[in-house]
């Protein structure tokens, strides 16, 4: 009997990946090349064997899922929104905890979004999952980052053309007051704003599946999230549904060992640890049935 083998590919977006100079886009405005924002070492070598698991695996694929990471310019974890006590801008890079907004070393250059960036603050270190980081602009919606790595997107249309079947998009990120790593919800969900709460009708169509293939970037933050709260929702019964796909995801530079615990983590779990040569296997022998 065929079975019900899900591919999830976790933000596989041109400002994430490590391109080399022939995959990069002429930018008039300044005259050069639209370059990656947040390039994660290896992405565009995974972003291959992804695509390559899609062009020769796809008639074992019954679902595809690709979540795209999508923020505004100004975006409480991006520079811009940001000053410091000296009144100079504040790097890509630089953590910001709630003691250092209180004792001024970092203030929202909107002085009126001080109660609210504080609220959040707070609530985010009660969570323990992540510090806040002003990342460099990223996956701003509309630019060239914002767009799904090339072979992959190629690999998925023809998937789609040959299945009849659309592959299903999750955006997250859009709201600039909260941080929304995973693809099930943000960080700090706001009441306000469903987009940024449990993602059921995402949670149901992996919860459908045999198997769910995780692949994406970066390992050490959006796969990452993303993978903790979709066990979280299965539990310890079904979280063996779950395969890391290693060989296709990497870590953010200086990550690395957030990324290896999370592997650990998750295998201690019940989630199965494989490479893209295993899931092709996979792929190939369900496409037999």
């Amino acid at each position: 009997m065929r079975r019900n083998l899900h591919l999830l590919i976790i933000d596989p977006q041109n400002d994430f990946c490590d391109l080399p100079a022939d995959y990069l886009a002429a930018d008039p405005a300044s005259g050069g090349n639209a370059t990656p924002a947040l390039p994660v070492p290896g992405a565009h070598g995974d972003m291959l064997r992804v695509a390559d698991l899609i062009n020769r695996g796809g008639a074992g694929i019954s679902e595809i899922s690709i979540t795209l990471d999508s923020h505004h310019r100004l975006d409480i974890a991006h520079p811009g929104f940001w000053i410091s006590a000296t009144g100079s801008e504040v790097t890509p890079f630089t953590q910001i905890s709630a003691a250092d907004v209180r004792a001024g070393r970092y203030l929202p250059r909107a002085p009126a979004a001080l109660p609210r960036v504080l609220h959040y603050l707070d609530q985010l270190e009660a969570a323990g999952r992540y510090q806040l980081m002003a990342w460099p602009v990223h996956c701003e919606i509309g630019s060239w980052g914002h767009n799904v790595h090339t072979d992959v997107r190629h690999a998925y249309n023809r998937w789609e053309e040959h299945t009849l079947r659309s592959v299903n998009k999750i955006s997250k990120g859009s709201n600039p007051w909260t941080e929304h790593y995973s693809a099930v919800q943000a960080e700090v969900p706001d009441p306000d704003d469903v987009l940024t709460q449990a993602n059921q009708s995402f949670l149901d169509s992996l919860a459908a599946a045999d198997r769910i293939y995780i692949t994406g970037e970066a390992g050490s933050h959006c796969v990452k999230a993303t993978t903790e709260h979709i066990a979280d929702y299965f539990g310890p019964q079904h979280v063996t549904k779950l395969v890391l796909v290693t060989d296709c995801m990497s870590p953010v530079s200086g990550f690395e060992a957030q990324y290896r615990e999370f592997v650990v983590d998750m295998a201690a779990r019940g989630a199965h640890i494989a490479n893209a040569a295993d899931v092709l296997t996979e792929l190939l022998g369900d496409a037999d049935r």
